[in-house]
């Protein structure tokens, strides 16, 4: 479904662009790529000097290796084009500290205490912020089962990771009831006095 038309349009000023790539490698280890790019229309006038129509303002990489469990192994931040040459570009090192988090673990808030404010690019910590819902997509098939699944040592069933992550996968919704059944969440019963 197309957003509403909008009310009233003159020109296109600005667009973002996000990607993020995920590839396997041959040694079991997975490379998150995510690119940030914002470009103008018009020329831009910046304290470092005017940025040409069409010119990035932002071109900025950041690349993560991680397993299967989603820990960081490695990290590599480039900035290609930013508004404040010399100064933007010499922050890539910091993301360096990102190795040893996990994507699932309390991520973005030890992101923002890590690289947060003068301790990061804002607009690399911001990219950074999206990877860990890019990073469970690309795995999502791979390495793990889309419905249950059980521990192997014990046979205990396992809930799967999606469940209670967002309103369509509450496990006290419709979703879960047709798709994960075993794991619907019971309602209690109500206290009854004797």
């Amino acid at each position: 479904m197309p957003l509403s038309p909008p009310v009233s349009r003159s020109a296109l000023k600005h667009t973002r662009t996000l990607k993020v790539e995920a590839y396997a490698r041959d040694d079991n280890l997975w490379d998150i790529e995510a690119q940030i790019t914002d470009i103008k229309t018009r020329v831009t006038p910046l304290a470092s000097g005017d940025r040409a129509a069409g010119a990035p303002i932002h071109d900025l990489k950041l690349r993560l290796t991680i397993n299967v469990s989603l820990d960081i192994l490695a990290v590599e931040a480039v900035s290609d084009a930013v508004p404040y040459p010399g100064y933007c570009n010499t922050i890539s090192p910091a993301y360096q500290t990102m190795v040893g988090l996990n994507l699932l673990r309390n991520f973005r808030r030890q992101l923002t205490v890590r690289l947060g404010g003068t301790g990061g690019c804002t607009h690399l910590t911001e990219l950074a912020q999206i990877l860990p819902t890019a990073a469970i997509q690309a795995l999502n098939g791979e390495v793990s089962e889309p419905r249950d699944s059980s521990d192997a040592a014990n046979e205990q069933p396992i809930q799967p990771f999606q469940l209670d992550r967002c309103h369509a996968l509450r496990t006290d919704g419709a979703a879960v009831a047709l798709y994960y059944p075993r794991w619907v969440a019971k309602v209690a019963e109500p206290y009854q006095s004797s």
